[in-house]
């Protein structure tokens, strides 16, 4: 029997399928607690070792140090875990980049690329994260992920989503906001005026479409809020059912959870989507009917997407399913 893969993806690249929660961590101690909820639940959210906010004046160096040796402790069992590095207005960006690929680049999951101005931003920062990933003898290209949280970036968001390194694109809303000098009012920072502001409703919108257009993961941007878990949940669903985001930022464990439910598939779709793939595999990909409708590779596609993308967000699947499909008994 041939795999979804071959036959409704030939030539193509396959869309990333990641955690559907990326949590950020500052400091030493918050990474190892971020690494320890993570071996709990499993690889349900990632991990991202925050160089540009984290890192104490005067000390990015050892701070990228720290990292490196964090992203390469037995603490890591899944190797779901990616760094941000300081902007190009930093000194210190090329260091950070040197540091963590060369320590670290074997399991460094991604990096996170903040404030870039446009696509040649972007393409210098690749070159560099390149030209350190063959420094180091890795034979990986190391996954970026690109902050749009400047008029430039967004200005050039389908450039930048396209560029063949880029496996996300993330929402920075408080500096997009920040960047409107005034002219957005400060609840566009939080809900609902995230979700209705004009100007941010564009944004959200226009780094979806050239995300999911281009084969990279669109990111959500985080919540203010920490304790109240409906709101938070309300935040995620919202994103994903109304902009199309697959992924959304975590600032702390409280949030994890919340979001993780709210962006995962719906069981009942998952189901569907399992008894049709399976049907379509044992008739070699030909038309079906499924409860009276008739299904092709066009919607194939998207069950077998729906389908991986519910085993990449931890959706407990059918022995035979994973099996089949995942070759995981």
């Amino acid at each position: 029997m041939r795999h979804p893969s071959q036959v409704l993806f030939a030539g193509e690249q396959p869309f990333p399928m990641m955690p559907a929660v990326d949590h950020y961590a500052g400091s030493e101690k918050l990474m190892y607690k971020a690494l320890q909820l993570q071996n709990q639940l499993g690889p349900i959210f990632d991990v991202t070792c925050d160089c540009e906010d984290g890192a104490a004046a005067g000390a990015a160096r050892e701070h990228a140090e720290m990292v490196a040796a964090v992203i390469m402790s037995d603490a890591n069992r899944h190797g779901r875990v990616g760094v941000r590095i300081h902007d190009l207005s930093h000194p210190h960006w090329q260091q950070d980049i040197e540091i963590i690929v060369s320590r670290a680049g074997r399991r460094l999951a991604f990096v996170t690329l903040p404030k870039v101005r446009g696509s040649d931003d972007v393409r210098r920062l690749l070159g560099e994260l390149a030209r350190a990933t063959t420094a180091a003898g890795l034979e990986r290209q190391i996954p970026a992920h690109v902050l749009i949280e400047t008029h430039g970036a967004l200005r050039e968001v389908w450039d930048i989503a396209a560029l063949s390194a880029v496996e996300s694109l993330d929402f920075g809303l408080m500096d997009f906001v920040s960047a409107h000098h005034g002219a957005i009012p400060g609840s566009a920072m939080q809900s609902p005026g995230q979700f209705e502001h004009p100007l941010v409703v564009r944004a959200k919108c226009e780094i979806s479409a050239a995300a999911l257009a281009n084969g990279a993961v669109p990111s959500h941007n985080v919540t203010t809020e920490l304790k109240d878990l409906d709101v938070i949940r309300d935040n995620a669903q919202r994103a994903r059912k109304e902009f199309g985001y697959l992924r959304m930022w975590s600032i702390h464990p409280n949030q994890i959870m919340p979001i993780f439910e709210a962006m995962r598939p719906d069981f009942s779709e998952v189901e569907d989507a399992a008894a049709i793939l399976v049907a379509a595999q044992d008739c070699e990909w030909g038309p079906i009917q499924h409860h009276g409708k008739l299904h092709d590779r066009a919607s194939y596609r998207y069950y077998w997407e729906l389908l991986a993308r519910a085993r990449a967000t931890g959706m407990s699947l059918r022995e035979d399913i994973k099996q089949r499909f995942f070759g995981n008994p």
